[in-house]
């Protein structure tokens, strides 16, 4: 058999815990805990990544608090038991909040409405920390070309946005039909009319 196999000290960097397993445990829902009520506070924006800032924000978040959660153990046994007590936390608080919705509006937070009949609602966008021109960039990716198509824009508490493209009058919508069925009725005229006179 190989060396490399029977190494002893190889089985014991990968398996034995460099920190207690009260301690594995405890350390990733300490940060899980912290990260939810900071996002929380910090607002919607972060989630909606509008800008590189925030990407670069969220992608150095993980990076940031990965000793924290991990500590001084680099052991498999350790990663292993500090991402199973970060799935357990969130399965447990997200169960949690499933069952209580009203404790769940209160901690995720409201939808914030920004643009409402076709106006722009500028303390909202002060509120969420949005300039117009990153409002505008949103639009776009939606494929809306101006602010005068989009009757409402809502920034949802998941830092997703519901964008409601304006609809016409309806009298608009009437005249328009009474006008193609006016030009449907005259091209069967000008048809009969062209076969009557052959």
């Amino acid at each position: 058999m190989p060396d490399w196999l029977v190494s002893h000290g190889m089985w014991n960097a990968i398996f034995a815990l460099g920190a207690p397993v009260v301690e594995k445990i405890l350390r990733p829902i300490l940060v899980y805990s912290f990260l939810v009520i900071s996002l929380r506070v910090f607002g919607k924006r972060e989630l909606a990544q509008l800008n590189p800032f925030d990407l670069v924000v969220l992608l150095s978040l993980s990076n940031t608090v990965q000793n924290a959660i991990i500590g001084n153990d680099n052991s498999l046994t350790g990663g292993l038991i500090g991402a199973f007590a970060l799935l357990a936390m969130n399965y447990l608080v997200v169960r949690f909040l499933f069952r209580h919705r009203r404790l769940d509006q209160v901690f995720e937070g409201k939808p914030t409405v920004l643009v409402e009949h076709g106006q722009v609602v500028r303390g909202a966008l002060a509120k969420e920390l949005l300039t117009l021109a990153e409002l505008m960039t949103v639009l776009h990716r939606q494929g809306f070309d101006s602010m005068h198509e989009v009757e409402l824009c809502v920034l949802e508490p998941g830092g997703t946005f519901y964008i409601q493209r304006k609809m016409p009058a309806s009298e608009t919508l009437d005249h328009a039909e009474v006008m193609r069925t006016l030009n449907d009725l005259k091209g069967k005229l000008d048809t009969l009319l062209q076969q009557g006179g052959n």
